[in-house]
């Protein structure tokens, strides 16, 4: 049965192409978890009071406001979700799923994968686009090697922890939503570069929660041009 602060009220504090803070929106959507969406828009500099009263430490987004409390962190606030609205007894007669996996060895699998997001595409990613010549072109190679590494660990299986999405999944489809730039800008071809990623990136397309959270390609790579400033 659901405990009484899950039913508490739920806030995002988000930006709409926020590739973190998809993150948390899609563990929201998976849990079947209403939540009032508020819109922090990155292309402001000043943070709003919000923010900064609800992470004075970073003053960053995404923030997870529950029961008046902030949660924050793209990948703290996926594993809140998963710890206060795991396997609960909904209205409908079924419990949800737990987004980590269930084996102490596999969910410490995951949490590195993750961070790897975090430490090394990310990185990757940012340099792509904001660097000229040579260094466009180094980061770009480095990108794509990153991604066949993950590549490698998805392997043949629908999803990263098999055959249910899962957190990995939560983690890394955002960035699915930059392939578009990754085509445009670098001259890439990434059905050819990371096949099986992109079949995966499909699957998880599949999904309400992801569908109704990621931007399309043209959008998230029309708004990073104005961000990177790329001609």
């Amino acid at each position: 049965m659901a405990n009484k602060a899950s039913h508490e009220p739920i806030t995002c504090v988000d930006f709409w192409c926020n590739e973190f803070g998809m993150r948390a929106r899609i563990a929201l959507r998976e849990k079947r978890v209403p939540f009032e969406f508020v819109e922090e828009d990155l292309r402001v500099r000043q943070r709003s009071d919000l923010v900064r009263r609800m992470n004075p430490v970073h003053r960053s987004i995404p923030i997870l406001i529950h029961g008046g409390r902030p949660v924050c962190g793209s990948i703290n606030i996926v594993e809140y979700v998963d710890d206060v609205w795991g396997q609960e007894e909904e209205e409908a007669g079924h419990a949800t799923r737990l987004l980590l996996p269930a084996d102490p060895l596999e969910r410490a699998r995951a949490r590195f994968w993750a961070d790897f997001v975090d430490q090394k595409v990310y990185d990757a990613q940012t340099r792509f686009f904001t660097s000229r010549g040579e260094k466009k072109m180094a980061a770009m190679a480095e990108l794509l090697g990153h991604l066949r590494r993950l590549e490698a660990v998805l392997g043949d299986k629908a999803f990263f922890g098999g055959d249910e999405f899962g957190f990995l999944d939560v983690a890394l489809v955002p960035f699915s939503a930059m392939f578009y730039g990754y085509e445009q800008h670098g001259g890439v071809d990434m059905e050819a570069e990371c096949p099986a990623l992109v079949r995966w990136v499909k699957r998880c397309g599949e999904r309400e929660s992801v569908r109704e959270v990621l931007p399309s390609g043209l959008d998230m790579y029309q708004i990073h041009k104005d961000f990177y400033q790329i001609e």
